[in-house]
C-alpha cells in the first residue's frame, strides 16, 4: 500500500516497465518508509488517441513516453507527498530516461477501512496491519 496504477502509452518491452516499476516503487518506499514487500502497482498501456495529457496551461511539454500515476493512499501528508513527487522524477528520468515534465501524479486519499488485502477482512480495522 499505497495502490499505484500507471497509465502509459503503447511500446514499452518488459524490461522497460520493470525499470519503470522498480523506480516508482524506490520513490515510494523512500518518501512513504512502507516495508519493502508492500507493493502494488497495475500498468494499463493506450494507443496514442486513447491518452491525451495536456499542459494545464502551465507551458509543460509532453512527450510519447508520459507517465501518468494514479496513486491510492491512506492520509501521507503535504511533505511526504511533495517529496515522493519529486523522488519519483529524479528516479523516472535516472532509470528510465524520462522527462520530469512527462510525469503526471494524482494522489487520492482514502481511510483504513477502505482497504481490504484479502480473506474479506479490513486488515487495518482488525489489527493484523
Amino acid at each position: 500500500m499505497p495502490l499505484m496504477r500507471f497509465d502509459i502509452l503503447e511500446g514499452r518491452t518488459d524490461s522497460e516497465l520493470k525499470t519503470l516499476l522498480d523506480a516508482a516503487h524506490e520513490a515510494m518506499l523512500e518518501a512513504f518508509n512502507v516495508p519493502p514487500g508492500d507493493r502494488y502497482q497495475i500498468v494499463t498501456e493506450h494507443k496514442p488517441s486513447r491518452m491525451i495529457v495536456e499542459d494545464t496551461g502551465l507551458d509543460i511539454p509532453r512527450t510519447k513516453d508520459v507517465v501518468v500515476v494514479q496513486m491510492i493512499t491512506r492520509p501521507r501528508g503535504k511533505e511526504k507527498k511533495q517529496l515522493f513527487y519529486k523522488l519519483l522524477t529524479e528516479k523516472l528520468e535516472a532509470a528510465c530516461g524520462i522527462a520530469p515534465a512527462d510525469v503526471m501524479v494524482s494522489t487520492v486519499e482514502n481511510t483504513d477501512e477502505d482497504w481490504s488485502f484479502g480473506h474479506g477482512r479490513a486488515q487495518f480495522l482488525t489489527g493484523e496491519l
